[in-house]
């Protein structure tokens, strides 16, 4: 295996659909990056807020109508309609929670949707959920929130974990600089999770494009979104 005769790769995977990404997209265009974006199709359009690192941010998601032409180059995933955590739900909700979602992105993009990131934080997966998502859903591959620090490719499908959280920036910077230097056997990803929002906080965009910048144009390295790395 390898990815586009390369052997290492760059995806990123963020969460909520939410109007942050119309700025988040246009700089991976600029860059040359491809990312993955877990929509909520119950919750397209609604307005809302939350604190980040102590600052209030603006939580709105997009609107319906622009979930096919924002993530144009990009992969839209499922992040279930309304965003519930499922090892808390009985399995009949589990599967209209994703399944629903998934379908309802499919008519917004008009192309297949076979990926997802679990919704909440703490304890969102479990072994019980991702058997109901193998078995009973259109799903074949789903984000946990559980950064590793590593780049091997991931052995279960259906609990998939990151590399790192995309505004722990220290640590994203540090990973970078050696996957840069890495020169691989075998097939290495770099997978980068987080909510656009998050950079309204701080130096948060600042940030994010400098490490854009540094990550891009190398040519070792497939800029891909998490479909085309993991199916």
């Amino acid at each position: 295996m390898n990815f586009c005769g390369k052997m290492k790769a760059v995806t990123f995977s963020f969460d909520d659909g939410v109007t942050q990404d119309r700025r988040l997209t246009a700089l991976f265009n600029r860059y040359g990056l491809r990312g993955t974006f877990n929509v909520n199709s119950g919750l397209l359009g609604r307005a809302g807020e939350l604190t980040v690192a102590g600052e209030r941010v603006r939580h709105d998601k997009i609107d319906p109508g622009e979930v096919a032409s924002l993530y144009r180059g990009h992969e839209v995933a499922v992040h279930t309609l309304t965003h519930p955590n499922l090892t808390q739900l009985d399995e009949e909700e589990i599967v209209r929670q994703v399944e629903q979602d998934r379908l309802a992105l499919e008519r917004l993009t008009g192309g297949p949707v076979a990926g997802m990131a679990y919704p909440c934080g703490g304890v969102n997966n479990d072994d019980r959920v991702a058997e109901i998502l193998g078995r009973r859903t259109g799903v074949r591959y789903a984000r946990t929130i559980t950064s590793t620090g590593r780049f091997d490719l991931p052995e279960n499908l259906l609990r998939l974990d990151p590399t790192v959280h995309c505004i722990r920036f220290e640590e994203l910077f540090a990973l970078g600089e050696r996957f840069v230097g890495l020169q691989p056997e075998t097939p290495q990803l770099f997978y980068i999770w987080g909510h656009s929002y998050e950079f309204d906080a701080g130096d948060g965009w600042r940030n994010l494009e400098e490490f854009c910048r540094f990550i891009a144009g190398r040519g070792d390295i497939a800029y891909l979104t998490n479909r085309e790395i993991l199916l």
